[in-house]
């Protein structure tokens, strides 16, 4: 199957992974993500990545790869975050899904799209600590994830209304070009809801009311040093920003 702009065909559309790295990926993810909850962390959320043309392309992917998110992760806006022992840091600006309801495997179309309570920006933080070639491994140590923070959540924008949201990203004093086409890196916000449903469910987890999922950097990512400051706004929803040292 090859990738259309703005849409890919969810893995778990035929109920089968069809895909062994990301089953033996996912089921270490999975052991991590279950230690470290034993360990106390809470879970609040999903993540997705690689799901650019270019990156589905280079991991023969047809779908984008699935991470979690904990509490421990969660940063406030204007943290300041030492990557001083980090390999490669880089900031990715995304759109984040908040859940209303619990979804299924099962879930088709327009009952996903009812189950988005709202919208709002986020940053995520990764490491890019060793090459990303191998998926098995990608997925194993959760996608590269450091931090996430999160901007305010716009229940207006239930059912994914993106009319007129523009992403605004500063990196130091410039000013990226802004982006219009939210969906042109990360395929249909729609679609990424009902594949990650589908994919936890095959796994034996499930999507619930109360989670979020971000959905995919909208730009390119973000290449950061010390000293540096990026700021995020979705505009018209909020303006978040990070600090690094």
């Amino acid at each position: 199957m090859k990738y259309r702009k703005k849409m890919f065909i969810p893995i778990t559309m035929n109920k089968s992974i069809n895909d062994p790295r990301i089953l033996r990926g996912m089921e270490k993810q999975l052991q991590l993500r279950q230690h470290r909850l034993n360990m106390g962390e809470k879970s609040i959320g999903w993540k997705v990545g690689f799901g650019a043309p270019a990156a589905l392309e280079h991991l023969r992917l047809e779908a984008p790869l699935i991470g979690f998110l904990t509490n421990k992760t969660l940063l406030p806006s204007n943290a300041t975050v030492s990557i001083a022992d980090w390999t490669k840091p880089a900031m990715e600006p995304e759109i984040v899904i908040y859940v209303g309801k619990d979804l299924s495997g099962e879930a088709d179309r327009e009952t996903s799209r009812a189950a988005i309570a709202a919208l709002g920006p986020a940053i995520e933080l990764a490491d890019v600590h060793f090459p990303p070639d191998d998926v098995e491994t990608i997925l194993a140590g959760n996608i590269y994830n450091r931090n996430v923070i999160l901007g305010r959540a716009d229940p207006s924008r239930a059912g994914c209304k993106l009319n007129g949201l523009i992403g605004r990203i500063s990196h130091n004093a410039d000013e990226l070009p802004a982006a219009s086409d939210l969906q042109a890196l990360t395929g249909d916000i729609v679609d990424i809801v009902i594949h990650v449903a589908g994919l936890l469910s095959l796994l034996g987890e499930s999507l619930r009311a109360g989670e979020f999922i971000i959905t995919g950097s909208i730009v390119p990512p973000l290449w950061v040093t010390p000293k540096d400051r990026i700021t995020y706004t979705l505009e018209p929803i909020d303006t978040i920003a990070v600090d690094f040292c």
